[in-house]
């Protein structure tokens, strides 16, 4: 088993005789992980160090190589703004938040990598991530950390990629280690994984006599779900670790895939949300569906919105009454309302008190239709007034549109509240005063806010330039790449001929 692994400094401590030895094997984290074995052998206990950059999977160059320098560092402002308002959440205050920042370079760089690692294919099309698009890419991985390290997130975040508590576990394995000590050393005291984390991961990691992990980690590794994302879930639900494979986990697997789900995805499902391999398919995960078909989802659409939200069946079905009915209470048809649930499933996280109807009411205020609004793009609304909506509006308030032109442009592109002012929106308008484009044509086509800056915007830009035509913006933006070469030369002849 340790052979297979990359390799990383590790101290190994046994009970019975009490011996501590430094040995090469086998990590891909610098985190504490522990292995408890049952077997004929003493009891163990295995702490190992690795760097966090190589747990995450990230490929780091790929970052370098695909992403300008300038949309880089918009990207680490928005990781930044992100990592202030979750640190804010746990309840620091501004000043301490922005000195923990100051200290974080490492960390801000490896939540970006994040970034690059899950949307690699908006880059290739040179889209920007929105802010949205950030925040919930980031937040449910910041939140993890959070459950994991409890009270020293702050220093895992000043001292990435360097472990903080190194010297303090290597300081404990020092005295002898007796069952009757084993709970202390692993304890949230000593900012290492508590008991009952420590016991789960003990389970899905013990080795059998044969040399073969559990059964249900061997259908997992099957399904393609690495040895590393399994530990994830169970940091994050310890529980699952003692799901049975023939009642829990397979039969969930295998309705997922007679939904027509990949297999491919089925990893990605259990990861974001592991409880649902505890829920009974015949009294609850069935049932709820039903239910939710009735409101209007569209059953063949099952495999993506599972994908995007497994959560979605997990939630009671007053919780799921509760937004459908405001949804049709801003008015929203049944049809329309099926959409937006197949869309956007997550919408029926936010709360309606809470998020969604102050949202309605500013939107309203603006005299937006609501509606249209919410069935173009329900992602919006899970966006901050003070934060996100108010900002984007005053930004093109103070450039001289009209509310009228604001709600022109807010119809054509809902996703427009989605993106960062600082970052996005002051650039590319600045850029957009040297193209020799009347500020109407942002009115007829908002969505150049979201193609990218130095990847589309400037290049393509150039290209017409360069010869000396004229083209709509969309035509310069939104065509692809050999669409856009015809609608070129056919400017070019009719430049020539006339």
């Amino acid at each position: 088993m340790l052979s297979s692994l990359s390799t990383s400094s590790c101290v190994v401590v046994c009970r019975q005789p009490l011996k501590k030895i430094s040995i090469s094997v086998a990590s891909t984290s610098w985190r504490p992980f522990y292995i408890r074995t049952h077997s004929r052998s003493p009891l163990r206990v295995l702490v190992c160090w690795a760097k966090y950059a190589a747990e995450s999977g990230v490929d780091g160059s790929f970052s370098l190589r695909m992403v300008p320098p300038s949309l880089f560092a918009a990207e680490k402002e928005e990781a930044k703004a992100v990592l202030t308002l979750f640190l804010k959440k746990q309840g620091l205050s501004s000043a301490l938040a922005a000195r923990v920042i100051n200290k974080s370079d490492a960390f801000v760089d490896h939540l970006v990598s994040q970034l690059h690692s899950v949307h690699k294919s908006r880059y290739l099309v040179g889209r920007e991530l929105t802010t949205l698009e950030i925040r919930d890419a980031l937040i449910p991985y910041l939140e993890t950390l959070l459950e994991e390290y409890g009270g020293i997130l702050v220093d895992v975040v000043e001292n990435f990629p360097n472990p903080p508590v190194k010297e303090s576990i290597e300081a404990n394995y020092q005295n002898p280690i007796t069952e009757e000590n084993l709970d202390t050393l692993v304890s949230p005291s000593n900012a290492i994984l508590d008991s009952k984390k420590l016991k789960a991961l003990a389970r899905v990691s013990e080795i059998s006599p044969a040399g073969k992990f559990p059964a249900h980690v061997c259908y997992l590794v099957e399904l393609g779900m690495d040895l590393k994302a399994i530990r994830e879930v169970i940091r994050k639900f310890p529980a699952f670790a003692y799901y049975s494979l023939d009642r829990k986990i397979k039969p969930l697997v295998e309705f997922l895939l007679d939904l027509g789900i990949l297999k491919s995805d089925i990893p990605t499902i259990i990861s974001k949300r592991p409880q649902l391999c505890g829920i009974s398919l015949s009294e609850n995960l069935i049932p709820t569906m039903a239910f939710l078909e009735n409101l209007g989802v569209d059953k063949r659409q099952w495999p993506k919105v599972i994908y995007r939200f497994p959560a979605l069946l997990t939630y009671s079905r007053s919780k799921l009454k509760g937004t459908v009915d405001f949804l049709y209470e801003v008015g929203l048809s049944a049809e329309n309302v099926g959409k937006v649930l197949t869309r956007c499933p997550n919408i029926i996280s936010y709360s309606v008190e809470d998020k969604l109807r102050p949202t309605v009411e500013y939107f309203s205020s603006l005299g937006i239709d609501v509606a249209h609004l919410l069935q173009r793009s329900p992602q919006t609304f899970g966006l901050s007034i003070e934060a996100n909506l108010k900002p984007l509006t005053e930004f093109f308030l103070e450039r001289g549109y009209s509310i009228e032109d604001v709600r022109t442009m807010i119809s054509r592109y809902g996703a427009l509240y989605t993106f960062s002012v600082a970052e996005n929106l002051v650039p590319k308008w600045e850029f957009f005063l040297t193209m020799d484009y009347p500020k109407s044509e942002l009115v007829k086509f908002p969505q150049y806010f979201g193609y990218s800056l130095e990847v589309r915007i400037k290049p393509r830009y150039a290209i017409v330039k360069e010869h000396g035509v004229r083209l709509l913006l969309n035509q310069v933006l939104s065509l692809s790449g050999p669409e856009f070469d015809k609608a070129l030369r056919r400017k070019v002849k009719k430049k020539h001929n006339n």
